[in-house]
């Protein structure tokens, strides 16, 4: 039983060379060698004493050695650091695997912010988002929950300049306008290019107006100005809220006023000569009233030009522009004002609108290439607009035909303005050129 025992000892497998040493084998093996001959032992003698050294299962080369019946086996384990380092390969080639699939399933799903700061995972399916949340905007692959609210939503009134294109887009980029008091008005003069000054700056992408005249210096200024507030159109960051109403000009309160809600308030003034001025101002109101007296009849006080001017006459009043001017000037130094030529307005409307792109601190980005004259109406007209992307004229109104008045009744209405004119040239500082 022995022989074959000891005689396998060379062939034995590192692992499987029992960990206990001769010293601490049993007596049943120490038995089995005694009966062994002499022959066997000079055999042993004569030939050197085989060694093995055995290496553990560990693919990082901790070696362990063995003994068994006094000899020592220590071999390396070739086919276990084989083994070991092909299942480091497969790992490393899972987890590559593994992290591109990751990075795929990261590019499907989005991480969309919430208005509570939370965010929530969703599969870029943006129609259906949109149709099942109204007020999701979508800006590429992000999709962001606009509220659409502000401080005035609760006083029940609603600003028609939400629907332009210009507010759908802040709306479409995820941005959250909000409505301010405005930080420029243009507050004269009725009939000389009030409505043409609008239409054109709004053109400006930085530039957001009040669609309607507001009238809450003159006539709602009792509601205060949270009231003033909504009624202004929502805008962002960098955007510069405007108002149009040409009667603040000739109101004897409105100076105070707007100083009394900005000081630094930029107040835009649209003139042209007064006489001119005048017949226009009475063109519009005779068309809403057929049965109106001639104007020369209104113009002086004995219906014909040989008679004195009737100041009371409103058309005729307003002319007199230094008279009301000077209010202004009371309560704002003249650099806060700028003076728009409405004869210039009207033939070069580029050069004016970009004196005012300057005044207000704005880039110059209207020009003339969005402009063209309309040789019927002899009035510019936008090639596109903040409401239209085609071109158009402002309106029916505009350029339409004065009647016929007496000449001798306009000579003697450029006699009666030229002083006033010489003292309008004098307080703002520009010579207009009129008549």
């Amino acid at each position: 039983l022995g022989v074959p025992l000891l005689a396998s000892v060379d062939r034995l497998p590192c692992y499987a060379c029992p960990v206990p040493s001769v010293r601490g084998a049993p007596e049943q093996i120490r038995s089995v060698r005694e009966p062994l001959g002499r022959k066997r032992q000079a055999t042993r003698s004569r030939q050197p004493q085989p060694t093995l050294k055995l290496y553990k299962l560990n693919p990082f080369g901790a070696d362990t050695e063995c003994s068994m019946l006094g000899i020592n086996c220590k071999q390396p384990n070739r086919t276990m650091a084989i083994t070991a380092a092909l299942a480091l390969s497969v790992l490393y080639i899972l987890y590559t695997f593994n992290a591109c699939l990751l990075s795929s399933i990261n590019r499907t799903l989005k991480q969309v912010p919430t208005v509570g700061g939370a965010t929530v995972t969703t599969m870029e399916r943006p129609a259906a988002v949109a149709t099942q949340l109204p007020q999701v905007r979508i800006l590429g692959s992000i999709v962001r929950i606009v509220p659409l609210t502000d401080e005035g939503a609760g006083t029940g009134g609603t600003n028609t300049t939400d629907g332009s294109p210009k507010y759908r887009f802040l709306r479409q980029q995820g941005l959250r306008p909000s409505r301010h008091l405005p930080d420029a008005l243009i507050i004269g003069v009725k009939k000389s290019g009030t409505r043409a000054l609008l239409e054109f700056i709004r053109l400006h992408p930085d530039v957001r107006a009040a669609g309607c005249e507001v009238h809450f210096f003159d006539r709602h200024y009792g509601k205060g100005l949270a009231w003033y507030r909504h009624h202004m159109p929502p805008t962002i960051e960098g955007q510069l809220t405007m108002e149009k109403t040409p009667s603040y000009f000739i109101t004897r309160d409105a100076p105070r006023r707007v100083r009394h809600m900005n000081p630094a308030t930029r107040l835009l003034v649209v003139v042209r000569d007064p006489v001119t001025r005048a017949i226009s101002d009475y063109t519009q109101a005779r068309s809403k009233k057929r049965d109106m007296k001639r104007f020369e009849e209104l113009a002086f006080t004995n219906g014909s030009a040989g008679g004195v001017v009737d100041t009371s006459w409103g058309p005729v009043r307003i002319g007199v522009y230094a008279k009301y001017l000077e209010r202004w000037l009371e309560a704002f130094p003249l650099a806060q004002l700028l003076f728009v030529s409405g004869e210039r307005l009207i033939a070069d409307p580029a050069v004016e609108i970009g004196r005012v792109q300057d005044f207000l601190g704005l880039k110059r980005v209207v020009t003339e290439k969005h402009f063209y004259f309309n040789s019927t109406k002899g009035f510019p007209c936008l090639l596109k607009s903040e409401e239209r992307s085609s071109p158009h004229c402002l309106g029916k109104t505009k350029g339409r035909n004065h009647p016929r008045i007496d000449p001798a009744a306009i000579d003697r209405l450029r006699e009666f303005y030229r002083p006033f004119n010489q003292k309008f040239y004098q307080l703002t500082g520009i010579n207009f050129g009129w008549p």
